[in-house]
Order: structure tokens, then C-alpha cells, then sequence
């Protein structure tokens, strides 16, 4: 291995499918989420991912999550072999209610629900406070180092 390898490993490896769902006016690109989720790659991963519309994501969250509203990501691991496989469900209305009430730019927030859910898949949460604060750094110095604000900056936890 030569000295540049060495210090720039290979990128993970990852095979994205976006499936447009949702006839939300404003939508990142198929590029843009690919970065995004590259972005937060910690080993080799398969991910359809899929935008909707509300009466999807809802219908989503009661089947899987027993919760009966839209929220903004879901995240579906299949395998927790390497290479890593799963769905990834953002919901485009509620992303844009959130925006909008957080005072965020819209895909800024994108961004954000796309790492927060590339991580999920790779095994992070959020169930107790270490985990927490935790994914929330690692999201935070994700989207710095892509140029975008704090995603947690102003917002009450």
C-alpha cells in the first residue's frame, strides 16, 4: 500500500435507489442524496430510499412503528451483515412543515433526516442520552463538514 492509501482510505460502498413518491414542488436530487448519505458511511451499504407523500409515511409508521401520524424518516434494516441493506422513508410534507416551523433551510434539513437515517441504518440511536448526544455530535460534525448549519443549533431537545 502507497503512503497515499494509507491516509485516504477507499470510500465505502454504497448502491442507492431513490424512488420519487411525493409531488412536493422542492425535492433534493438523486446527487444530492447520494452525498448526503456518502457523507455518513461507516461501511459498505444497499439503500432504497423513498419519498412520500403523508398518507404514505402515516400508513408506514401505524404498520411499523404502531403510531399513527407521518414523521419525517423511517429507517428499515434487513441485514446487519456487511454489506449493510435497507429501506430509508422520508416523508417531503413533513420535512418541509419542519423546515419551515425550525426556521431551516429546506435542504439543509434534507441533509440532515438523510445522515440521521444513513446512521440509523448503520446501528445509531437515540433511545437513551449517551446514544444520543453521540449521534447528534457525529450528525452535527457530518453537516459542518458538508457546509451546513448545526442541525441541533436552537432546537430544544
Amino acid at each position: 500500500m502507497n503512503s497515499k492509501n494509507r491516509h485516504n482510505p477507499a470510500p465505502h460502498r454504497l448502491s442507492l435507489a431513490v424512488q420519487y413518491a411525493s409531488g412536493a414542488q422542492t425535492l433534493p436530487t438523486r446527487t444530492q442524496f447520494r452525498r448526503w448519505i456518502r457523507s455518513a458511511l461507516q461501511r459498505d451499504v444497499g439503500i432504497a430510499l423513498r419519498i412520500v407523500d403523508e398518507a404514505e409515511g402515516r400508513e408506514l409508521n401505524k404498520n411499523y412503528r404502531g403510531k399513527d401520524y407521518a414523521t419525517n424518516v423511517l429507517t428499515f434494516v434487513y441485514d446487519d451483515e456487511v454489506p449493510l441493506y435497507g429501506d430509508l422513508v422520508i416523508c417531503a410534507p413533513v420535512v418541509e412543515r419542519e423546515a419551515r416551523e425550525q426556521h431551516k433551510d429546506l435542504l439543509a434539513h434534507y441533509a440532515h433526516l438523510a445522515i440521521h437515517a444513513a446512521l440509523h441504518l448503520q446501528g445509531y440511536d437515540h433511545e437513551n442520552e449517551d446514544d444520543s448526544v453521540a449521534m447528534e455530535s457525529l450528525e452535527t460534525a457530518i453537516m459542518l463538514k458538508l457546509g451546513y448549519p448545526d442541525p441541533y443549533q436552537g432546537i430544544a431537545s
